[in-house]
């Protein structure tokens, strides 16, 4: 096997139309592809696709049960969260900060955990190596 890079990330969720208006108009994702039962969201890297758990049964389990935290690496974390709050977003721990930059966790409207990271390495768009202590627990 030949694996070159995560191509996306697939979240079931309860009502994609709310979901897709968390994650597109609150926390700005771009669609890339949107279909009734599946949309895309993102430009570069893995793409965030949203799909519904499913259309005939209900819906259980959140990031707890399942161990899923979405990770999202931004410029300012105190804005995103003063930006989120006033937008009525769960802010489930509020920032810490840790050798490796600030960190804050928020809910999504299905419970899954999101990660607001701001690194302080000189490499901004670093994803790795600086994770320790940044879990929701």
């Amino acid at each position: 096997m030949n694996i070159k890079k995560v191509g996306n990330v697939i979240l079931a969720v309860k009502d994609i139309d709310k979901s897709l208006q968390f994650y597109h108009e609150i926390i700005g994702l771009p669609i890339k592809n949107q279909r009734r039962s599946w949309i895309d969201l993102g430009t570069t890297g893995a793409l965030l696709s949203l799909h519904p758990a499913s259309l005939t049964a209900q819906h259980v389990g959140d990031s707890i049960d399942s161990g899923i935290t979405l990770g999202f690496l931004v410029g300012d974390v105190q804005s995103a969260v003063d930006e989120l709050k006033e937008k009525g977003v769960t802010i489930h721990r509020d920032i810490i900060e840790k050798d490796a930059g600030k960190n804050a966790i928020i809910l999504d409207p299905d419970g899954y955990l999101i990660s607001l990271f701001e690194p302080i390495f000189d490499d901004k768009d670093q994803q790795t190596g600086g994770y320790q202590g940044f879990t929701p627990a």
